[in-house]
C-alpha cells in the first residue's frame, strides 16, 4: 500500500524522524487555517496524490500567507495530475534550504537483501541520476538479520560523500529511518529531499512510504491509512472476505485456483476474445487451494456484482483439493446466492481437470443448473466465455 505524503510524515514523526510541521486541508478555507495554525508565515501547499512530478505539474506552491495559502489550495484541489485527481493538500511550514540530498531503503528481491540508496544531489528525479551519473548514487546492500546499526548508516554517508559537519546527523537519521522501514513492515522508505537548512537541521521535507500488505495482519492500525476514495468497492468488498481478486476492464469474469493457473486463464480468455468483437477478461480472482462452497460463493457474488460482467469462466485443476469438492462448492455456491435471494442469471462456464475430475463433473451433470456449462479443454471453455460474453453484449 503506497501511502500520501502527510501519512508518510506521520510515520516519520511516529519515530523521531525530523519533519517540519503539517497540517492536511481539503478546502481552501481549510488551508487558511493550517497557515494560521502554522504561525502565519510562509508555507508550503502541496498536493496530496500518489504519484511523483507534482511539483512539475503545479501542485506545490509557496504562500506567504494565510490568505495566500487559500488562493493556492484553491488553484491546487482538482487539479489532475498523471491521472490522479487531488482531493486534498498537505500545508507545511516553509524552510530555508542550503542543501538538498537523497537516501532510500528498499527491498531487492534479486539479492534477497535490503538496499540503501544515497546521494548528496538530492531533489532531482533520481531515476534520470541513476542513469546519467551512477557515480553519483550510493547503493549499499543492508543484512536483514542486522539491519542499518551507527557502522552501516555510517558506510552509506561516507559513500554517498556526506560533508563531515553533517555527516553525524544524516547517520542518526539514516538509523531512524531503518527503524521507520522495520517497524512499519515497509518496502520502501524514501526521502527526496532530504535538506540541510540555512540554521543547520537536517529535515526529511518529503516522504514517500510503501507498506508491505502481508504483513498488515500486525498492524490493525494501518487499516486507518487506506485511501478508501481510490479503492475500486469491488476490490474493497473482495478483500474484506480475503479474495485475492483484482478488477480488470472486461467482460468474462474469470475464477481459478491458483495465481499462475489463473494468469494463463487471462491470456486465454483474451485470446479467444479477439474473435469475438475484442471481449477481455473482467477480474483477477484466485480462490487458492480451499475452494469451499463459502469460497466459491464469496467469489460468484464479487464478479456477479459486477455489471460488466457478462459470462463466468471457472477454471480449476484439481490438486490438493479435488475437483468433486470443487464442484461441492460451484453447487453449495450456487444454492447459497439463490438462498440470499441473488439472482443469477449469468452463465458459468465450468472446466475441472485433474485430480477426480470425472466425479465433479458427475456432480454438475446432476445438478441440472441451467446456467452452468462444462467444457473440457482451457481453451475450448475459453472461447465458450467469450462467446457468450459477446452475445449478451
Amino acid at each position: 500500500m503506497d501511502l500520501f505524503e502527510y501519512q508518510a510524515r506521520d510515520l516519520f514523526a511516529k519515530h523521531g524522524v525530523p519533519v517540519l510541521d503539517a497540517v492536511v486541508a481539503r478546502t481552501p478555507e481549510e488551508a487558511r487555517a493550517a497557515a494560521e495554525q502554522l504561525g502565519g508565515g510562509t508555507v508550503v501547499v502541496k498536493a496530496q496524490v500518489k504519484t511523483g512530478g507534482r511539483g512539475k505539474a503545479g501542485g506545490v506552491k509557496l504562500a506567504h500567507s494565510p490568505e495566500e495559502a487559500a488562493e493556492k489550495a484553491e488553484q491546487i484541489l482538482g487539479m489532475d495530475i498523471k491521472g490522479h485527481t487531488v482531493h486534498q493538500v498537505m500545508v507545511a511550514q516553509g524552510a530555508r534550504i542550503a542543501e538538498e540530498y537523497y537516501i532510500s531503503l528498499l527491498l531487492d528481491r534479486a539479492e534477497r537483501a535490503y538496499l540503501a540508496m544515497a546521494s548528496v544531489e538530492g531533489g532531482v528525479e533520481i531515476e534520470q541520476l541513476a542513469v546519467e551519473r551512477p557515480e553519483a548514487l550510493a547503493r549499499v546492500h543492508v543484512d536483514p538479520l542486522t539491519g542499518i546499526d551507527e557502522a552501516k548508516a555510517r558506510e552509506i554517508a561516507e559513500r554517498a560523500g556526506f560533508a563531515d559537519d553533517v555527516r553525524d546527523e544524516v547517520v542518526r537519521v539514516a538509523q531512524l529511518l531503518w527503524t521507520v522501514y522495520r517497524e512499519e513492515d515497509a518496502t520502501l522508505v524514501e526521502v527526496n529531499p532530504l535538506v540541510r537548512t540555512e540554521d543547520g537541521r537536517i529535515i526529511a521535507l518529503d516522504g514517500k512510504v510503501t507498506l508491505d500488505d502481508n504483513a498488515a495482519f500486525r498492524h490493525p492500525e494501518h487499516a486507518e491509512l487506506v485511501d478508501r476514495s481510490a479503492t475500486d468497492p469491488l476490490e474493497q468488498a473482495a478483500k474484506e472476505k480475503d479474495l485475492n481478486y483484482v478488477k480488470l476492464d472486461g467482460e468474462v469474469g474469470v475464477i481459478g485456483n491458483g495465481a499462475g493457473l489463473v494468469m494463463s486463464t487471462l491470456d486465454v480468455v483474451a485470446y479467444a476474445g479477439e474473435e469475438y468483437g475484442g471481449v477481455k477478461p473482467a477480474n483477477f480472482l484466485d480462490i487458492g487451494g480451499g475452494a469451499s462452497a463459502e469460497v466459491m460463493a464469496n467469489g460468484l457474488e464479487i464478479i456477479l456484482s459486477d455489471p460488466q460482467v457478462k459470462s463466468v469462466f471457472v477454471n480449476v485443476f484439481g490438486g490438493i483439493t479435488a475437483c468433486d469438492a470443487v464442484a461441492n462448492g460451484i453447487v453449495g455456491a450456487i444454492e447459497s446466492l439463490k438462498a440470499k435471494g441473488e439472482e443469477i442469471s449469468k452463465p458459468l462456464v465450468v472446466r475441472l481437470d485433474g485430480n477426480n475430475a470425472d466425479e465433479g463433473r458427475r456432480i454438475l451433470d446432476e445438478a441440472e443448473h441451467d446456467l452452468v456449462e462444462m467444457v473440457d479443454t482451457m481453451d475450448a471453455a475459453a472461447r465458450r466465455a467469450a462467446e457468450l460474453a459477446f452475445a449478451a453484449k
